[in-house]
């Protein structure tokens, strides 16, 4: 059976019950292992090379798998850190409300194939939930067979798994259809979106809405990354104007920005996780490596010492925002500060003694179980910050200069926020 083959079977809903018939009867025969008579009687080169590989993974395909999800704190990480947090708006539009309305889900995963993110139909929601698939599970093809979301991470192109094609029986009731996301600016594979719902629901339509939608939100990574570039690209204009010699302005994920005395590469090859001080680059050798809002200013040729900055002033005195003016040897510059971030340095300006992630936790939540959320949130400032926090516990490093600038009334303290050390603070108290 041709890829053209299923995709005009199942085009007409009289045709799908039918459709899942013959796909059946191809099913039982390829995994006993018999020959198919012609191309009518052979899955499409994508489910048997998907039901291969199931076989070779040991699936055992009239069994329901062993689901083994993620701990919730492990969930809650890896939705912070994954780039498609940043695109849920353009898939919600895209495709949610056309899924709820058919009776269907859209799932996000990430690209190990584990589901972050999952809406749509509470029936359907239900239906899954027998199945296990659920936010935390693992929807790869070594554990749950040929599946739309498994195989398409594998194909790396948008793939229909339409009823008996699914590898396991338990998932024949279903019709999924998803699509890869890609980084676009170096390819890599981030996840999956996927709709998925009962079969006979199912519209022929779906896999070309869910690869458009893709295809979207592609875009919006790609426009929110020029978006990024130019901010730091403004910031970076007066440093560079007061230096001398070699430097480049990078991104925290090495794309160059802006350059002085150098040919311009696109991008440098950072560490994992750059600290400010002196580095090795093989470009370039040793450099020193100074934060910027959104970046890095690497200065080519041996540091002496280490470059640490002098003087932080963060201002929350005001009800429209909030900054963080941070003084260097490459001179001052200031950060916008997010409500979450002006909580979390308001706090730790408060108390120069430093604080701990769980009382970080408490501080801002009153939980104080919630330290993965705040270890992401202080790895997001530190990308701006750099050496200025230093950690166990967490705090402004040491000979850093706070100024912390007040309301002239503490009940205007960060008027919006919601944090119980904001709360107390506004009450005249510190953080207990």
């Amino acid at each position: 059976m041709s890829d053209s083959t299923i995709d005009s079977a199942i085009w007409s809903a009289q045709e799908v019950r039918a459709t899942a018939r013959r796909i059946a009867t191809v099913r039982e025969a390829a995994l006993a292992g018999g020959a198919p008579g012609g191309p009518a009687d052979a899955p499409r080169a994508v489910i048997g090379a998907s039901w291969r590989r199931a076989l070779d993974s040991g699936v055992d395909p009239d069994a329901d798998p062993a689901q083994q999800p993620l701990p919730v704190a492990e969930l809650e990480y890896r939705r912070q850190k994954s780039q498609l947090a940043a695109v849920l708006p353009v898939l919600n539009e895209g495709l949610l409300a056309a899924a709820d309305a058919a009776q269907q889900i859209m799932v996000v995963t990430d690209a190990e194939g584990r589901v972050l993110w999952r809406e749509g139909s509470a029936p359907v929601r239900r239906m899954a939930d027998r199945l296990g698939f659920d936010k935390g599970a693992d929807w790869t093809e070594q554990v749950v067979g040929t599946n739309a979301i498994g195989t398409a991470l594998v194909a790396r192109r948008p793939v229909l798994v339409h009823s008996a094609e699914h590898f396991v029986r338990s998932h024949h009731q279903w019709t999924c259809a998803a699509a890869p996301l890609h980084d676009p600016r170096d390819g890599r594979l981030l996840g999956t979106v996927d709709v998925s719902g009962p079969a006979q629901s199912f519209h022929p339509t779906t896999l070309s809405l869910v690869s458009a939608v893709a295809r979207l939100a592609e875009g919006e990574l790609r426009t929110r990354h020029h978006r990024s570039l130019e901010r730091l690209r403004s910031s970076a204009a007066p440093v560079l104007a007061r230096l001398g010699g070699q430097a480049l302005v990078v991104d925290p994920n090495g794309w160059v920005v802006a350059v002085t005395g150098l040919t311009p590469p696109d991008r440098l090859a950072l560490p994992k996780a750059p600290a400010a001080g002196p580095l090795w680059l093989p470009r370039y050798g040793m450099c020193a490596l100074e934060p910027l809002p959104g970046g890095w200013l690497i200065r080519v040729g041996r540091a002496e010492r280490e470059p640490v900055p002098s003087r932080v002033v963060l201002d929350v005195s005001r009800r429209d925002g909030s900054t963080v003016t941070v003084s260097g040897p490459a001179g001052s510059w200031s950060h916008e500060l997010s409500p979450r971030h002006a909580e979390l340095l308001f706090v730790l300006a408060a108390q120069p003694q430093g604080r701990t992630a769980a009382e970080l936790a408490q501080d801002l939540f009153g939980d104080a179980g919630r330290t993965v959320t705040v270890r992401a949130e202080l790895s997001r400032l530190r990308r701006h910050l750099g050496s200025v926090l230093a950690h166990r516990p967490y705090r402004f490093a040491d000979g850093v200069e706070v100024e912390l600038r007040l309301p002239a009334r503490p009940g205007r303290l960060l008027p919006h926020s919601l944090a119980p050390a904001v709360a107390a603070a506004r009450r005249g108290r510190p953080p207990s």
